[in-house]
């Protein structure tokens, strides 16, 4: 029952967010497409975070993501957008699942760094692949939709809509986990890892395969990313950007899916109003509003509607 009220309330929102994209101006359905793209790389933040850990290398996920569908487009002459974003979602998956039984390992900060290294190595690397565009990256021409070719009209549209219906399928899907009996073995481990071992629980496993989805998710927002804008450079994976998905992560909270797409929706909106009224400054308006989060709601906008994960008075 709780599935079909989820699957509704998807549905509702889909159609009610797909009818307003429609009406948008095309530079709106730019923005919010990012926004989404961008909220499925953070999505894997939190999904690790719900686990005790917090990744700093997602930004390599979705260099990954984003490299081989450009590359994928260019040189295979596969198109699709749905496919393209499948694939790229597969490949970062698949080339960082190896070191997911040395991440499993680590918590806190070790877990951080680590990642941040594997981040900044990918970055390294990238920036000395001359076949790969080196720092300046390469273009990624247009994709087409269920094998029709978009018009030059419907292009930001059609993108939107295919990153909307893929971000609200994540999104369904990542709330079942939550509430799944691996989803909640997950919350034990970041509470007492003792003790799920006692219990006959695997927290390397458990781990490994948050690990794993959290690359897919960020390879999937990678890929879509590179989609709307049309270029892929090694800046994807560079430690800022993995910063920005970290603050996303942050500012939403673990607690609810939907708290992460409106807190990249507010990175997108404050980082394009700003660059656009107050040059260079927006990342002091990002900096002066996490600041004001974390000292009136600790546990991130998804507490102002979620009551799971807050403390009770003899945590506090």
């Amino acid at each position: 029952m709780a599935s079909k009220q989820l699957s509704g309330r998807a549905g509702f929102a889909l159609l009610v967010l797909a009818g307003l994209g429609y009406a948008l101006p095309s530079w709106m359905q730019f923005m919010l497409t990012l926004a989404m793209a961008n909220g499925l790389v953070s999505l894997g933040i939190v999904l690790l975070m719900r686990g005790g850990v917090v990744a700093f290398g997602q930004g390599l996920m979705s260099a990954i993501g984003g490299y081989a569908a450009a590359l994928v487009f260019l040189h295979w002459g596969v198109t699709d957008a749905v496919l393209l974003a499948v694939l790229g979602g597969a490949s970062a998956m698949v080339l960082t699942a190896p070191f997911a039984f040395l991440l499993a390992r680590y918590r806190g900060i070790f877990f951080s760094m680590l990642s941040l290294a594997l981040s900044m190595v990918g970055y390294g690397l990238l920036v000395k692949t001359e076949s790969l565009g080196g720092s300046d990256g390469f273009n990624m021409g247009r994709v087409t939709l269920l094998g029709h070719t978009l018009a030059d009209g419907d292009v930001r549209f059609g993108l939107y809509a295919t990153t909307l219906v893929l971000t609200v399928v994540c999104a369904v899907l990542a709330r079942m986990y939550f509430v799944s009996s691996r989803g909640v073995v997950t919350r034990a481990v970041r509470d007492n890892e003792l003790r799920v071992e006692y219990l006959g629980g695997s927290v390397s496993q458990i781990m490994r395969l948050n690990f794993v989805l959290a690359a897919f998710l960020g390879g999937m927002g990678g890929a879509l990313a590179v989609m709307a804008l049309g270029h892929i450079d090694p800046n994807f994976s560079y430690w800022t950007t993995s910063g920005e998905f970290v603050f996303v992560a942050i500012l939403a909270g673990s607690q609810s899916v939907v708290a992460v797409m409106l807190s990249s929706l507010v990175l997108e909106v404050v980082r394009s109003f700003s660059s656009a009224y107050f040059p260079n400054t927006w990342q002091l308006a990002l900096g002066i509003f996490l600041l004001l989060v974390i000292r009136f709601m600790p546990l991130g906008l998804g507490s102002l509607w979620s009551k799971t994960d807050k403390p009770s008075e003899n945590q506090a």
